[in-house]
């Protein structure tokens, strides 16, 4: 081996090892640890680096696999990652998405869809499809979210994903909470789509399978912009509503509604207004005052958010 390295040129153990992605063996690395040349040295360091990432990854992912592996040796197989995406916009559904692996499955680069680009997302969900046993989608649609609330919309799109997988679950894994009407053991993770594989997979293909939607309905009602935000409160979603009102996929039992159709008070208005601007903690105060002398100049719903916005502000004062 040793010999076979010196006649290789610098050129050729790039291609070899660097270019292709192969990993080297261990003797290998230390071969070209040792190399007399500086531009081999260089290339080990690169190969190095490689090394201690894919090792870091496999601790990663052995760590988010702990609980399915408990599961597995127990002789329980069907175990469904769940989680749902979409429960922050202002319009648009939410999405959940239930996905089963068949023992011993490993996808590297699974995590958090948040944490993840799009690219990655889109990567990844052909990974997990690939190799999933079994993938549901349940949707809560915006009629569903205005009758019963954006939290029980997000449950009722859960259940609807684990009742669209093929084979019915032996076990539920799910993020921050347990799902109603399901007669399977459940486990809830408290950030779960950053800890659990499962559950991380899950939260890739709710994720993508919204995103995709939204750019369907951008397509339907351009002049909102869902296909960049999202549905997301950003600025140029909030003015888009401000100068065209809602349309049929926004959340309109959402009280910002009210707001960017002018209907709040003008209490409502001045206040927000107010701490919008830059403030000292001598005007906070005054605020505070106001806020809380406001009596029926604001309703309770308005005199709730301003309490959010007081508060936010009070953090960064």
């Amino acid at each position: 081996m040793s010999r076979d390295l010196a006649r290789l040129s610098i050129a050729e153990i790039r291609r070899r090892w660097v270019d292709s992605g192969e990993p080297p063996a261990p003797q290998v690395l230390s071969r070209l640890r040792r190399d007399p040349r500086s531009g081999v040295r260089q290339l080990y360091r690169v190969l190095e680096k490689r090394r201690e990432a894919h090792k870091e990854e496999q601790q990663r992912l052995a760590a988010m696999l702990h609980f399915e592996k408990v599961l597995w040796a127990s002789g329980i197989e069907r175990i469904a990652g769940v989680d749902e995406a979409g429960v922050g916009p202002l319009a648009g559904p939410v999405v959940a998405a239930a996905v089963v692996f068949p023992p011993e499955v490993e996808i590297a680069g699974v995590d958090d869809s948040k944490r993840l680009g799009t690219a990655e997302r889109e990567e990844l969900e052909t990974a997990i499809r690939e190799r999933a046993s079994g993938v549901g989608i349940g949707v809560a649609e915006v009629e569903d979210i205005d009758r019963l609330n954006v939290y029980q919309a997000g449950l009722l799109a859960m259940r609807r994903a684990v009742e669209a997988l093929p084979e019915p679950p032996q076990h539920v894994l799910v993020d921050a909470r347990e799902i109603p009407d399901l007669d399977v053991p459940q486990n809830p993770f408290d950030k779960g789509d950053g800890l659990n594989f499962s559950i991380a997979a899950a939260s890739i293909l709710a994720k993508t399978h919204r995103d995709r939607h939204m750019a369907e309905l951008d397509r339907r009602w351009p002049q909102y912009g869902f296909a960049r935000h999202k549905g997301y409160a950003t600025e140029e979603h909030r003015e888009a509503v401000r100068r065209h009102g809602p349309c049929p996929v926004h959340r309109c039992s959402y009280g910002v509604f009210r707001e960017l159709a002018g209907e709040c008070s003008d209490a409502f208005y001045r206040l927000r207004d107010a701490l919008d601007g830059e403030l000292s903690r001598d005007a906070l105060e005054r605020l505070e005052d106001f806020l809380e002398a406001a009596g029926d100049e604001l309703s309770r719903d308005e005199r709730q958010k301003l309490r959010i916005l007081l508060n936010r502000r009070w953090k960064t004062a």
